[in-house]
């Protein structure tokens, strides 16, 4: 199987700390084996927040942050373009110095929300660099996602698809290839209605909805055109439905492969992670850094072990954590979308 760590090379000014304007895109795909994720959840026990880290979100005038937010008639909050021109998924990304380490490596916890307790470690004690895919279903959402900003981390939101092997949210209606077009957006609009201030949204694949083109493409439609991402959990070594369509259709795209809590690894995610770092930093000279994205599902073990290998991690100078923003693909339709609005690329 593979990892594949798709880069926005020019568009990662954008989500840095100038000014600058980006050129052409392009997209650096890198390789690994990997073995299928096993999901696992278990108690876990609040603990007492610590100070607030730095956090380097962007902090946009009120009536700019409101103009990316329609009200529908069925009394629905959508995220949405600004008039101005501004795309959620970059005005709620995190910045990042992109003259750090070339050699990247982007954490994603997903499915948070499912357990409290869990939920509330992963926003308090995960570093900030980590980007956090909660639940539609997820009690108080709005509230968790701002708690999660005001820790540092980026949000996105699980995207309900029918999958026999995941988690059936309470109160969700997944969108299903036996459902038309039509009822499948009311199901998507109803799922980003249920937050403000995420990125995008996270699929889970491969799948019936992500794998049929006549089910996926207006709901990939909706996505870019409402300004939002689309990361794709994948660990097939084949280019997926998902990709073409947010290519074509011009949204900001990132897959991850790699599944660090793969439960038959003898070393569990501490080993998957350091193997993950230890890939990463091997460019040879000539080559093109390598990125790597991996993802994680909520679980006191995992947490505990991304919080001590960050520690040593911080001591390395050859490679980086930066959030899930920093393994962006943004291909041509998506990048004439960016350079349509400079004021997008201003601090």
């Amino acid at each position: 199987m593979l990892v594949v760590a798709l880069i926005v090379a020019s568009a990662l000014l954008v989500f840095g700390t100038g000014s600058e304007t980006p050129s052409a895109a392009a997209s650096t795909v890198a390789a690994m084996p990997d073995p299928p994720a096993a999901p696992r959840y278990k108690a876990a026990s609040l603990k007492v927040p610590s100070k607030l880290p730095p956090v380097d979100f962007r902090n946009l005038p009120a009536a700019e942050a409101a103009g990316m937010i329609e009200v529908t008639a069925e009394g629905l909050r959508l995220p949405r373009i600004s008039p101005s021109g501004w795309m959620p998924w970059i005005a709620n990304s995190r910045r990042f110095d992109p003259a750090g380490p070339p050699a990247r490596i982007g954490l994603m916890m997903i499915n948070v929300g499912a357990d409290e307790p869990l939920m509330q470690r992963a926003i308090e004690d995960l570093p900030g660099e980590v980007s956090l895919a909660f639940l539609p279903s997820t009690p108080e959402l709005p509230r968790r996602l701002r708690q999660a900003r005001d820790r540092g981390h980026e949000t996105y939101l699980m995207l309900p698809v029918e999958d026999p092997s995941g988690l059936a949210e309470r109160g969700i209606r997944p969108i299903e290839t036996s459902a038309d077009a039509p009822e499948n957006l009311r199901r998507l609009r109803t799922a980003l209605a249920r937050g403000e201030g995420y990125v995008g949204v996270v699929v889970r694949s491969p799948g019936p909805v992500s794998q049929s083109d006549p089910t996926a493409r207006p709901l990939v439609r909706e996505v870019a055109d409402r300004g939002l991402a689309v990361v794709e959990i994948n660990p097939g070594p084949d280019t997926s439905v998902l990709h073409h369509l947010a290519i074509e259709m011009g949204a900001g795209y990132a897959r991850s492969a790699d599944i660090l809590d793969y439960e038959l690894a003898s070393e569990g995610v501490t080993g998957n992670l350091g193997r993950l770092a230890a890939w990463v930093a091997e460019t040879a000279p000539g080559q093109a850094p390598r990125h790597a994205l991996g993802v994680v599902q909520p679980d006191d073990g995992a947490i505990d072990a991304i919080v001590a290998w960050h520690k040593q991690a911080a001591a390395r100078p050859d490679i980086s954590l930066v959030p899930v923003i920093g393994h962006f693909e943004c291909r041509d339709a998506c990048m004439a979308r960016v350079r349509a609005q400079p004021a997008q690329l201003l601090p």
